[in-house]
């Protein structure tokens, strides 16, 4: 992110439980950090229920608004398959996507009133093609011990977009987030997203 006058519109998406929030209060603290005027929004929906989680996040030089416009984000960060298709058309032509390939079904789909989509990965694929890099971030968690650290995992991934972001930073705000128990696994849980992309 060469440009700190350029804003940059990061969506995050999941279903409640998954570490979305967490997440974001993650990026927020490496881009203050680094100098950035931060906004965001978040909107919790049905959380505890497994619902829609979202958070709008946005940082530059100076930012007046917390809010993205739908055809504006320039990188959709999700949690879950059909959140990332949710907010599909909400990335620009040429965005970049980072999906953790898990399926969280709702209600609906466990009632048997739908279905679950499938083939959601060969969507991306076709119209954002190189720009899509899917995750297995629950599989690479769950091996380091810890589930719940598949959001982690994500940011590693996301965080090889921004180089002149060192390491330290990143890790810097894990630690000051998390519960000092929880900081070898995070820690090791973000490396690994980061040699997963």
């Amino acid at each position: 992110m060469k440009d700190k006058n350029k804003v940059t519109n990061i969506f995050l998406s999941g279903v409640g439980g998954q570490g979305t929030i967490l997440a974001s209060n993650i990026l927020t603290e490496v881009f203050v950090d680094a100098g950035y005027d931060v906004k965001k929004s978040e909107v919790h929906g049905m959380a505890q229920r497994g619902g829609d989680v979202t958070t709008h996040f946005r940082f530059g030089k100076k930012v007046y608004s917390p809010l993205i416009k739908a055809g504006d984000v320039d990188f959709l960060l999700s949690f879950e398959l059909l959140e990332a298709l949710r907010y599909i058309n909400w990335v620009k032509s040429d965005g970049k996507i980072i999906i953790n390939k898990q399926e969280v079904f709702p209600p609906s789909v466990n009632l048997g009133m739908a279905k679950y989509p499938k083939e959601v990965d060969k969507v991306f694929k076709k119209y954002y093609k190189e720009n899509v890099h899917m995750l297995n971030g629950l599989d690479i968690a769950t091996k380091l011990g810890n589930a719940q650290a598949a959001n982690v995992v994500l940011i590693g991934a996301f965080s090889n977009f921004f180089p002149e972001i060192k390491e330290e930073a990143w890790i810097k705000a894990i630690k000051g987030l998390l519960k000092e128990k929880l900081h070898e696994l995070n820690i090791k849980a973000f490396r690994e997203g980061r040699k997963a992309l």
